[in-house]
């Protein structure tokens, strides 16, 4: 009975009926929509933190600020792979190191070519940047000291220059320099830069030196990872004091180098997305109540419309 005239009144009042169903439907819509999209952007944001490696800080060449003049990162020559060395085994802090020297140049492969770009770093990559091999083996510390021209390729690279065939033992060429191709990257997509992270080639640095940039002894950058998450802080402070030591920086002197800690970057970047999706969720609340003050509205029409009927129905022996 309560039923059957509840669907009369609903049938009766068809405008009224989907306003108040489009105010529920759209206020909790909102709430659950904001937070899934402040919760995708906080996963999304840990996810690329790992790409780049856990535990990880980067080393580059330069400083944000040298002699009161705000600089940037990559501008002087002052790292050294005996530096990086230097940090593994005097900073107790970091169990693993890579110098880092990278240049662009074009590959080609029978009658395929493709502009990337050339990473040199050492066998520690991998581990460093929590990067899997799918396909054959990443070079060792052997051909690290010869210089040897091997390479391992990104899957964007094995995609342009070798579609469905297998690369590993084929010889791509560099520059016009032959390299044995000796294993293929897992596939990482872009980050949040933008960037296609697999459109790469992964050769020894010490080559990247010699056969690309004259036989420099510096290196531009270089990867660092601490001994766990939270011997981070200890490793950035250990790196930095080592470095000015080493350098022979003076106590007024600035930083030639930058050390940054990936921790930082990643507490910071959630830090953001907790409060945005808090303010997200604040927005969402406010399209719920309006939608709830709608509805509200609504019903007090609907009462208001039928005070008479209500009446006689209580009179006759209705209870609520």
């Amino acid at each position: 009975m309560i039923v059957r005239i509840s669907l009369k009144a609903l049938n009766r009042n068809k405008i009224r009926s989907v306003l108040t169903m489009l105010g529920i439907i759209i206020g909790v819509g909102a709430v659950i929509a904001m937070v899934s999209v402040g919760q995708g952007a906080q996963r999304q944001v840990q996810e690329e933190i790992a790409a780049m490696g856990t535990n990880t800080l980067m080393v580059w060449t330069g400083s944000m600020r040298s002699m009161g003049v705000r600089g940037g990162t990559g501008t002087m020559n002052t790292l050294t792979a005996e530096d990086f060395e230097a940090m593994l085994y005097e900073c107790p802090a970091v169990k693993a190191v890579s110098p880092s020297a990278s240049t662009m140049g074009q590959v080609v492969f029978g009658d395929q070519n493709w502009s990337t770009r050339i990473e040199g770093y050492n066998e520690q990559l991998p581990v460093l940047r929590n990067w899997l091999i799918v396909q054959g083996s990443f070079f060792d510390e052997s051909h690290v000291k010869s210089a040897a021209r091997v390479a391992v390729l990104g899957q964007t690279v094995v995609d342009q220059l070798f579609g469905g065939s297998d690369p590993v033992g084929q010889t791509i060429r560099i520059k016009n320099l032959p390299f044995r191709v000796l294993g293929v990257l897992s596939k990482k997509g872009f980050n949040a830069w933008g960037r296609d992270q697999d459109d790469t080639i992964m050769v020894p640095y010490t080559a990247v030196q010699k056969k690309f940039q004259g036989g420099v002894l510096y290196v531009q950058s270089g990867i660092v990872g601490a001994a766990s998450a939270r011997a981070t802080y200890a490793a950035q402070e250990q790196i930095t004091a080592l470095l000015r030591q080493r350098h022979r920086l003076g106590p007024f002197q600035d930083d030639d180098f930058t050390v940054r800690n990936l921790s930082e970057i990643a507490e910071t970047a959630e830090a953001t997305n907790r409060i945005m999706t808090a303010l997200l969720a604040s927005i969402a609340a406010v399209s719920l109540l309006v939608g709830g003050i709608g509805i509200m509205n609504i019903m007090l029409v609907a009462v208001s419309e039928r005070t008479r009927e209500i009446g006689i129905r209580m009179a006759i022996g209705a209870r609520p």
